[in-house]
């Protein structure tokens, strides 16, 4: 299984633009523009809730320090598609 592969968040970034090529979550101008660097990101597995409460795992990328204007939110990724679950909400 492909998620298993990813333990670092330059693999998921690697699977992100493989499966997602139109995607530019990743991509140099939004990184600079958030001024985001691969090297400030960590990534782990999480359980949560999705799309009007279904339970599902996930890659949360986070931020180890804050980038500009305090931004410290983490995005989340589906270890299926790839693809980013906008809305998703990690369980406690």
């Amino acid at each position: 299984m492909l998620a298993s592969q990813i333990k670092t968040a330059s693999d998921l970034k690697y699977f992100v633009q493989e499966y997602n090529p139109n995607s530019n979550f990743f991509s140099r101008p939004a990184m600079k523009f958030f001024g985001d660097t691969m090297q400030n990101y960590g990534v782990r597995r999480v359980t949560g809730t999705y799309c009007g409460g279904v339970q599902m795992e996930a890659f949360e990328l986070y931020r180890r320090k804050p980038v500009h204007h305090g931004l410290q939110t983490s995005a989340y990724f589906c270890p299926i598609t790839f693809r980013q679950l906008v809305g998703f909400k990690e369980s406690e």
